[in-house]
């Protein structure tokens, strides 16, 4: 009886999160979409100065 009684209150409890949750995951992802796009930028700022940086030691036949 106490384990209905509890699936009943994680269906009451749970529901409301479970639609909270379908409304706010789209708004969330167009708040950090922005912070992506700086991610990748970064990402292919380091790339480029660390293939600068390498670029000595290749040349003249180091090994990656």
């Amino acid at each position: 009886m106490v384990a209905l009684v509890l699936w009943f209150l994680l269906l009451v409890l749970c529901w409301p999160l479970a639609i909270a949750a379908l409304v706010l995951f789209p708004i969330v992802w167009l708040l950090a979409l922005p912070l992506r796009l700086v991610g990748i930028t970064v990402e292919g700022f380091f790339a480029l100065f660390r293939a600068l940086v390498m670029l000595p030691a290749r040349l003249i036949g180091g090994r990656p």
